[in-house]
Parts: structure tokens; C-alpha cells; sequence
């Protein structure tokens, strides 16, 4: 490309020079050739016109007088009636531009100047419209380079750009370059860059989320499969079984869930549903990992609750609030319920340490961690209450109080219209 356009530059430039060049030389050609005629004729009117006085005032003329008078390179020739030829001057030789006069006297004046000065001064022209012809190709070759250079590395710019893309790099330049149609392209890549960008987080936050979420249930899942086989007792089998199959639903609505919040974070299925259910659930999930470590989970607070949501979720959020529990804390774990208002509130905490101030305000961001975790499980638990219409806060510090509200007012209540008045 940059070849082209210099080239293309260079080949106008150049049809130029020939046309109005080639035209220039012809008119200041003829232009020189005129005014040298014209030169020569006037002098040659010039010396009537001095003969003409030396004539009447009865003066002599000679060639000496008239040798002054006479410009270099030139020679004349003054015929005077009744008297020999005058002569000043070395004849030229070759072609000469000749200019004839004749005086009130009779006489006759003739110059003679040779052509070859006339050559000299077309020579001096076309060397100077030569040099501005050359500083013009020059001025255009550059001024070519410049330009190709201005569109190409443009071009170079956002190839590598749009190669980067493709190469799974959305990070976005910015760079713009000056020219509008260019300055297109780079937005477009660069709103294509944030696009992927944007979907490269989401799967990556989904895959970080699915690995999180999923691990404690595999995890107590696997530990049911190996009670069932250890043991030969049929009722226990039949229980551990029944336990498998609950948690195997969990599962799979965590993983709905998941995919679900993926696409949009505010789609949910909230219902209502009995609070006391999924809190007995989680303490029958959980009671062996604390058992194993020494320590009690316990609950208390209001009984048959009913709250506004998606039973999967609250149960998910409960797990990563009790989880946090297990690794962080230290102690009893407490599940409290109370009302507040029209919400349900589900109170957890333990007696451990709590929480540092300077992480206090930071809890629910992700990668935020107070110890060596993923920092993950408390984030996508915000999201999931937040996805049904509640919301998960850090009530207390030290000891650490972890509260989920949740609305008990039914969904086709919370969103049923305002009555219209009825027109008379």
C-alpha cells in the first residue's frame, strides 16, 4: 500500500511537470526570443536617432563616436547617403537576430546581435524551471511518504489489533490516528474488545463460581456413598440413599442456578416456602463436618417462618455463610431466625475471632479473604440472595453476625397492581 500511493502521488506529480512544464518552456522560449528582437530594434532606433542629431547639428559621425554607444556583443552597421559604410563591432558568426532602423536623414542603422545569447538565457530558464520541477518531485515524494505512512501504520495498527482479538487478548487499545474512517475501525474494535472482555469475565467468574459452589455438595455426596458402602444395614442404607438423592436435587438446582445467574443475575424463581426446612437441611448436611473438627452447629429463633425465594439459593447462601464458619471461625455455630418487619432475617454466627477491621467493608468482594481461601463463596453468596430480591449484610464484626433478609411478602402480592378506580 505504501508503495502504491507513492507512486500514484509521484505519476500525478509528474503529469503535471510535462503538462504546465512542457508549456512554460514553450512561452518563455517565444517570451525571451521576442524581448531580444525587441531589444535589438531599439537599439537600432536608438543610433538613428543619435546619427540623426550628429547629422543636423553638423557633426561628424564616425565609429569611434558611435563605438560608446553601442552595447557589447553587438554590431552595427550605419549607411549614411553620400558616405562610406560605417561599421562598429565584431561581426557575429552563425545566427543572429537582426534589427533595422532608418533616420530622418536617410541613413540606414542595422544590429546585429548573436542568437547564442538568446540560447544562454532560455538555457538559465529551463534550468530554473528544471530545479522547481525537481523540488516539486521531491516536496511530492515526501509528502507521499508522509501520508502512506499516516494510512499504513494505521492499518499495521489495527491488524495486530484485530490479531490479538483472535488470538484471545481483548485487551482495548484506545489509540485513535486522526483520520475518521480509521478512527471507526479502532471503535469498533475496541467496543468488540470490551465485549469479549466482558464475556471472558463472565465465563471465567462462572467457571471460579460452578468449582466453589459445587465442591461442598460433591463433597458431602461422596462421604453418603461411602457410608452406604461401609454399611450392611438395609434401613440405613435406605436412609443414606434417600439423603444422596436430596442432596443429587441440590446439586442439580445449584447448577441451574448457576447458569441462570450467568445469563442475567436478576432472574430468579422465588416462591415462599418454609424457612425451617432448609435450616434443618443445612444442619444435617453439616453436623459430621463439625463433628469431625470438635464443634456444634445449633439453631434457634422463630419457628415456621415463611419467606420469599428460591429455596435452592437460600440453602446455597447458608452453606457458604456456614462453611465461612468452619474454616474461619471458631466455636458453636448459631443459626438464629427473627422478623423484622415484613422480612425474615436468618442470623449466623459463630465464636471465633472475627472478622479484621480492614477487611470489614470488603467481605463480599471477590478475591477477599482472611485467610489462604478463594475469597469467592461469601461474593457469590451476595449475588444469589440479591437474585431473589434479599440481601446479605455483615451485621456485626466481632463477633462476626452474618444476616440474610428475606421478604415474606408472597410474590403475587409484592407485585400485583395498584387497584383502578372504577369509572362512573
Amino acid at each position: 500500500m505504501r508503495r502504491r500511493l507513492i507512486q500514484s502521488t509521484l505519476s500525478v506529480v509528474l503529469v503535471v511537470i510535462a503538462v504546465f512544464g512542457v508549456s512554460l518552456v514553450l512561452v518563455e522560449t517565444r517570451t525571451i526570443s521576442n524581448s531580444a528582437q525587441e531589444r535589438v530594434e531599439l537599439e537600432a532606433a536608438r543610433l538613428a536617432s543619435i546619427v540623426d542629431s550628429r547629422l543636423l547639428g553638423a557633426g561628424t559621425v564616425d565609429a569611434n563616436m558611435l563605438r560608446d554607444q553601442l552595447t557589447n556583443e553587438r554590431y552595427a552597421v550605419v549607411r549614411i547617403p553620400g558616405k562610406p559604410v560605417i561599421a562598429v563591432g565584431s561581426r557575429p558568426d552563425g545566427e543572429v537576430i537582426r534589427g533595422r532602423a532608418t533616420g530622418e536623414e536617410g541613413e540606414t542603422v542595422v544590429v546585429e546581435e548573436p542568437r547564442s545569447s538568446v540560447t544562454r538565457e532560455v538555457g538559465r530558464t529551463l534550468l530554473i524551471i528544471g530545479l522547481v520541477a525537481l523540488l516539486a518531485v521531491i516536496a511530492a515524494v515526501l509528502l507521499a511518504i508522509r501520508q502512506a505512512n499516516r494510512l499504513s501504520s494505521p492499518l499495521t495498527d489495527l491488524a495486530e489489533t484485530a490479531e490479538r482479538l483472535g488470538s484471545g487478548d481483548p485487551r482495548p487499545r484506545h489509540k485513535r490516528y486522526g483520520v475518521p474512517e480509521l478512527d471507526r475501525v479502532a471503535d469498533v474494535l475496541d467496543s468488540s474488545a470490551e465485549r469479549i472482555a466482558r464475556m471472558l469475565t463472565a465465563e471465567r467468574r462462572l467457571a471460579a463460581d460452578a468449582s466453589h459452589q459445587l465442591r461442598t455438595p460433591l463433597t458431602a455426596l461422596s462421604m453418603r456413598l461411602e457410608e452406604i458402602t461401609l454399611t450392611d444395614d438395609l434401613e440405613t442404607v435406605k436412609e443414606e440413599a434417600t439423603i444422596a438423592l436430596t442432596q443429587v436435587e441440590r446439586l442439580t438446582d445449584v447448577v441451574q442456578r448457576l447458569l441462570t445467574n450467568s445469563r442475567d443475575p436478576r432472574t430468579g424463581s422465588a416462591v415462599t416456602f418454609d424457612l425451617d426446612e432448609v435450616i434443618q437441611q443445612q444442619l444435617a448436611e453439616w453436623r459430621p463436618a463439625y463433628r469431625g473438627v470438635g464443634r456444634a452447629i445449633v439453631s434457634s429463633g422463630k419457628r415456621h417462618l415463611q419467606a420469599v425465594g428460591t429455596p435452592g439459593a437460600v440453602a446455597q447462601v447458608l452453606a457458604a455463610l456456614i462453611e465461612n464458619s468452619l474454616m474461619h471461625g471458631g466455636g458453636t455455630v448459631a443459626l438464629r431466625t427473627r422478623v423484622t418487619g415484613n422480612q425474615a432475617v436468618i442470623e449466623v454466627t459463630d465464636e471465633g475471632p472475627g472478622v479484621p477491621a480492614d477487611l470489614g467493608a470488603r467481605i463480599f468482594e471477590r478475591t477477599i479473604s482472611g485467610r489462604n481461601s478463594t475469597g469467592i463463596g461469601l461474593a457469590v453468596a451476595r449475588d444469589l440472595a440479591e437474585a431473589d430480591g434479599g440481601r446479605l449484610e455483615m451485621l456485626q464484626t466481632k463477633p462476626p453476625v452474618f444476616g440474610l433478609f428475606l421478604s415474606t411478602t408472597p410474590p403475587d402480592r409484592k407485585h400485583r397492581p395498584d387497584p383502578q378506580p372504577t369509572v362512573r
